[in-house]
């Protein structure tokens, strides 16, 4: 399996000198993991090579025969502005460093600079870059109104305008190698995000899921890192970890708000430099997979209360999106039942029921705390009972219980509400009022709140209508 590529564009490096071409190469490899590396040593070359595209950031040496630093900066600035430079030069002088600066350049440093602050640098640039590439997928995600692989995200059934944005903003990021955080409550569908994201991705590997919960700290870096063989006390051979399982591909990290300090840190290296060490082991290997998380926990709660380090949140979040819990988009809920109708139906070997015309409204009633889980499940256990004709509800308020009933006789200031009005409204207020009021109980469900009020449906969208005009 071929290796993929870090950065999405392609680095070209211009130097007259073959034998820093070749050291500046193996320190951006071995330091940073960056493979999409392309030198030349003839500056004439180089505008030919960046007009074949492909190309986002290119270091620049200042002092070279033929065509000098100076002037492929201006060149560059003025054919390829989309492209990033980095001036390198063997000579330390401000004014030459202001004047590389002031034509364009993204930072100037000089060869005897110690490594790490060159590869900082252009791994700053890359960010920056990514940023840009990000930002303008998503600006163009949300002009289309669409998605380009809507058949990614078929498992969800919806309609939810807040869910659709969430899939938008995933396939703007999908290609970004930096970690995507997906929270949610337990039952919203997390894991079906996270593979769908991979499959945005274009990544030739596997996706890899590890529930981190639950898991100490020796179980947590043998489940990720892997071991030699003689690592500890039963460990007869040596074992690949997730992460190498994951090569080229996806490690999903469910549940990560549980995981104890000393993993996060782990982890938070992890992430940092690139590299992880095998239990046993001396010799680093690189992390080759793209990391999305997830968890059911307030992140930045457990950050405030120190449960959870501030760094490794802020590192986790560079990409993050939250699924709307379903009590939050209860729309869906009528499209959820008749899909789980059909699905439970074809996995039982039945013909799909009936639902009630009630059924849909009651379920819109209900809070829902397991969520599309929760609903799967009381849909499967109905049609598993269920004999013919006519689905009955008596499973489903087995479940959830009666929506809410008087269990006392209202009070008179109950059954009056004028009772205490200096002035009584008008017809056209009261009116107005109730409406407003059977929208909010309903929460937007116009059938509903029709039925509430006592009126059609039509009549209530008819009122609607004039409200706004």
């Amino acid at each position: 399996m071929s290796e993929t590529l870090f950065p999405a564009f392609g680095i070209l490096l211009v130097d007259d000198e073959p034998a820093w071409l070749r050291s500046v190469s193996l320190t951006l490899e071995r330091s940073a993991g960056i493979t999409n590396i392309r030198s030349c040593s003839d500056s004439r070359q180089v505008m030919e090579i960046l007009a074949g595209g492909g190309f986002g950031l290119v270091l620049l040496d200042l002092t070279m025969p033929h065509l000098s630093g100076e002037e492929l900066l201006t060149l560059i600035a003025e054919q390829h502005p989309e492209i990033t430079c980095i001036v390198i030069s063997g000579l330390n002088q401000v004014a030459t460093a202001v004047n590389c600066i002031k034509k364009g350049a993204f930072d100037y440093f000089v060869k005897t600079v110690e490594e790490d602050r060159l590869v900082g640098g252009v791994l700053r640039a890359i960010r920056v870059l990514e940023l840009e590439r990000e930002n303008r997928e998503m600006h163009s995600r949300l002009l289309s109104g669409g998605l380009r692989r809507p058949e990614l995200f078929s498992p969800f059934v919806t309609a939810d305008p807040a869910m659709l944005t969430q899939f938008a903003y995933i396939e703007a990021v999908a290609k970004s190698p930096q970690p995507l955080l997906i929270t949610g409550e337990s039952g919203t569908g997390k894991e079906l995000l996270a593979r769908a994201a991979h499959g945005a991705s274009d990544c030739k590997g596997p996706l890899v899921a590890v529930n981190v919960a639950g898991l100490d700290d020796t179980v947590f870096s043998d489940t990720l890192f892997g071991h030699q063989r003689g690592a500890y006390t039963g460990a007869d051979q040596a074992r690949r970890g997730m992460i190498e399982e994951a090569a080229d591909g996806t490690l999903f990290l469910d549940e990560i708000g549980d995981l104890g300090i000393a993993s996060q840190v782990k982890l938070l290296r992890l992430l940092q430099e690139g590299e992880y060490y095998p239990l046993g082991s001396d010799r680093p290997k690189r992390l080759r997979a793209r990391v999305i998380v997830a968890t059911h926990a307030d992140l930045a709660a457990k950050e405030a209360s120190g449960q959870f380090r501030r760094d490794l949140y802020y590192r986790l979040k560079t990409h993050q999106v939250r699924i709307p819990a379903l009590r939050d988009r209860r729309c869906d809920i009528p499209l959820l039942l008749e899909h789980f109708l059909a699905e439970a139906a074809r996995a039982l070997g039945k013909k799909k029921p009936t639902a009630p015309r009630e059924l849909a409204q009651l379920l819109a009633t209900y809070s829902f705390p397991g969520n599309v889980r929760e609903l799967k499940a009381l849909v499967y256990d109905a049609v598993s009972l269920h004999g013919g004709g006519v689905l009955s509800m008596e499973r489903f308020i087995t479940a959830i219980g009666p929506r809410p009933a008087a269990t006392a006789p209202p009070s008179p200031e109950r059954r009056n509400p004028f009772l205490c009005c200096e002035r009584l409204p008008t017809f056209s207020e009261a009116a107005e009022l109730l409406v407003s009021e059977a929208m909010q109980r309903s929460n937007g469900n116009q059938t509903i709140a029709a039925r509430l009020l006592g009126i059609s449906q039509p009549a209530l969208s008819k009122r609607l209508k004039q409200r706004e005009l």
